[in-house]
């Protein structure tokens, strides 16, 4: 398993291990789970309330606006710490520091988008 192609061979070989073993697991929860179902076991539960009308509820757009905000700020979380690893080392305080200006300013302009379109705005 030397050379170019051993190092592959390596990965699709726990790659093929890995699938074995969760299918595996699939396998042996489906041969050892019990299978009784009755009307009240089908029945949709709800925080231990008997369900009232349809299960279709309409949601207001600017939900889900919050949530995208959300994770592009928390993608930018994760991007910081790796900056504040790396702005330590020597020779590169000066350029990383400008690159994390530059990467901050892409975020204030989207902060601002979102507060001209009036999107950050509860209700």
């Amino acid at each position: 398993m030397s050379g170019y192609f051993g190092s592959y061979t390596v990965v699709a070989l726990l790659f093929a291990i890995g699938v074995a073993v969760f299918a595996g697991a699939l396998l042996v929860n489906r041969l050892l789970s019990p299978r009784h179902p009755t009307p009240d076991k089908l029945m949709t539960y709800e925080c231990g309330v008997d369900p009232v009308g349809e299960g279709w509820a309409q949601s207001q757009i600017r939900y889900y606006v919050f949530t995208y905000l959300y994770v592009v700020f928390a993608v930018d979380a994760v991007f910081l710490f790796p900056w504040a690893t790396v702005f330590a080392a020597p020779g590169f305080g000066m350029t990383t520091l400008v690159e994390m200006f530059v990467f901050l300013a892409f975020i204030a302009i989207g902060i601002l988008y979102a507060w001209r379109k009036r999107v950050l705005a509860w209700t």
